[in-house]
Formats: C-alpha cells, sequence, structure tokens
C-alpha cells in the first residue's frame, strides 16, 4: 500500500502544526502548486520526497523549476497533477476531459482552495488549502493506493479564518 498526502495552495504560510507528521510519515507528498517561495517548495522537499508543480502565484524561480503539469505512475495507477485544471468554475466536466487527455486514472487539482473528491471512471480531486481555505476547514487530502484500489479522503487541519467564532 502507497500513503500520499496531497496538498495545494500553500502560499508560503505556517504549516498547521498536525499536518508536519502526517508528511513526514508519508510514502510522498504531492503539491498541486502555490508554494509562493522556493523556501516553502524546500522546506517540504526537506521533509519527504515530493512531486509537484507551479501554481499561478509562483515565483519565477519555482516556474522554471517545477513543471505547469506532471503525471506520475505509483503501484500502477496513474495521477496527473496540474495546478489550474480548467477554465470554468462550474462542475468538473473540462477536469474529466483533462484527466482522459493525460492519459490518469487520478487527477489533482489545485487552485480553488476548497476540497473536493470525486469519483467517476477517474478520480479526481482537490485537496483544498492547509493555509488559506476559502469557504472550507483547512485542508489536505489522504490517497491510499493498494493495487488497483484507489481512495481519496479529505483530511480537515482545523476551520478557517471565516469560520472562527461560528
Amino acid at each position: 500500500m502507497t500513503r500520499i498526502i496531497v496538498l495545494s495552495d500553500t502560499h508560503d504560510h505556517k504549516l498547521p502544526d498536525a499536518l508536519i507528521p502526517m508528511l513526514g510519515s508519508a510514502d510522498l507528498i504531492v503539491h498541486a502548486g502555490d508554494f509562493t517561495t522556493v523556501a516553502c517548495y524546500e522546506y517540504l522537499e526537506g521533509i519527504n520526497e515530493i512531486v509537484a508543480v507551479h501554481g499561478n502565484s509562483d515565483c519565477a524561480e519555482l516556474r522554471k523549476r517545477l513543471p505547469e503539469r506532471t503525471v506520475f505512475e505509483v503501484e500502477g495507477v496513474r495521477i496527473g497533477v496540474v495546478h489550474e485544471g480548467q477554465l470554468s468554475g462550474n462542475g468538473t466536466c473540462g477536469l474529466w476531459y483533462l484527466a482522459k487527455e493525460l492519459g490518469c486514472d487520478v487527477l489533482i487539482v489545485g487552485h480553488i482552495h476548497t476540497p473536493f473528491i470525486e469519483q467517476a471512471d477517474v478520480l479526481i480531486m482537490c485537496p483544498g488549502s492547509p493555509t488559506v481555505p476559502r469557504l472550507a476547514d483547512k485542508s489536505v487530502i489522504e490517497l491510499t493506493i493498494e493495487g488497483a484500489q484507489v481512495h481519496g479522503r479529505v483530511i480537515s487541519l482545523g476551520a478557517g479564518a471565516c469560520f472562527h467564532g461560528i
């Protein structure tokens, strides 16, 4: 079994304390862009092996260092990663087409800062943000792969700023 912690949109903010041991104990970290700084990327790279893409808010150095999209394989499962996956915010149809174009079984996207997991013939997911969520808890996704079995679950890391006091 392979356990992957998926995150995105950290934007060079301090990570929640509960996240650090999760990242260290995972088999792999996948980051769907918007580290903002090289220091943020290198911090995560120092915790564990990382597969990452750059996002729209990343500095020029990260845009040179990291691809816009990538596809890799774990236990025979093809995983695609991109920061911005479609032009429309309405539904995930564009993400499904992108996954098909990339030949993926799983497509990981960032940018929207709100977590979701959608299962069809392709597993499409966004981990939200562990630091600056939008109308959601701070979050990451735990992705487990065991043979042909692929499962994702959103892990809440505490209330986002707009939920304090509610």
